[in-house]
């Protein structure tokens, strides 16, 4: 794990993990970036405060929630993530956001959604991709749908236990292209 991740990927992380519902808190994020209990409550409050997002701590479950729909702004990013920045309405409706120097690409997900086959041993992880899971193929193999590649290649390589990847194949081959990626910076 980089030691020195971005205020926007934990941001996006905290965001996710209360949109699926697993009651992130700031002790979980802290220990999930490597980051001080302070540093968390202060990406927590810039959440709600600055993005304006209706989240409220659940003492019962001890995390957070969202009150109503939220979703985050939308980023333009490149390859260099200190690159992050909001786009105003302007920018989307104008040819703008396509010239932007620091914006080596913009990635658009389709809207038709994707399926894998996954192997989860372990029921706490099982809870953890619920939002992703339609159906229990039985053996501990489950059905999911998702829409961003990404996102859930990242629930994926960071769930409490080990994933599998049953099928398709073009994405365990990118799940592990990811992780070769990771690895050979790491060396």
């Amino acid at each position: 794990m980089n030691h020195k991740t971005s205020a926007n990927l934990r941001i996006q992380w905290f965001h996710d993990e209360v949109w699926r519902g697993t009651y992130p808190n700031a002790p979980r994020m802290a220990e999930r970036f490597h980051i001080s209990l302070r540093q968390a409550h202060r990406d927590i409050d810039y959440l709600r405060k600055q993005l304006e997002a209706p989240l409220v701590f659940d003492q019962h479950n001890r995390g957070y929630i969202y009150t109503a729909p939220f979703s985050l702004p939308l980023i333009v990013a490149g390859e260099n993530d200190d690159l992050y920045r909001p786009v105003d309405d302007t920018l989307v409706s104008g040819r703008a956001a396509f010239h932007m120097p620091e914006a080596d690409h913009v990635i658009i997900q389709s809207q038709i959604p994707y399926t894998a086959t996954l192997e989860i041993k372990d029921k706490l992880t099982v809870l953890e991709m619920r939002s992703y899971i339609i159906s229990d193929e039985g053996k501990r193999t489950f059905l999911c749908e998702f829409h961003n590649i990404d996102r859930f290649l990242c629930a994926i390589f960071t769930a409490r236990s080990p994933i599998r990847i049953v099928e398709p194949d073009w994405l365990r081959d990118k799940l592990l292209h990811m992780a070769e990626k990771i690895l050979k910076v790491h060396e």
